[in-house]
């Protein structure tokens, strides 16, 4: 689904985004440009990277 529409990034981006080791939105801004036009997906973004790096935080301490 798309999350920035101005930037065209999915939450698959972001997700893997995340893997890659964005922690923060403004990192997510810096590499794909999340919230950088009209801002209107910023806290969509930051909530879909929230809950991917606590999931995978899960996951590694299983």
């Amino acid at each position: 689904m798309y999350v920035c529409v101005c930037n065209a990034v999915t939450d698959r981006e972001i997700r893997q985004c995340a893997d890659l080791g964005a922690t923060t939105l403004g990192e997510l801004s810096d590499v794909l440009g999340v919230a950088t036009c009209c801002g209107r997906c910023a806290e969509a973004a930051d909530r879909v990277l929230q809950e991917h790096v606590a999931a995978s935080n899960l996951l590694e301490a299983a």
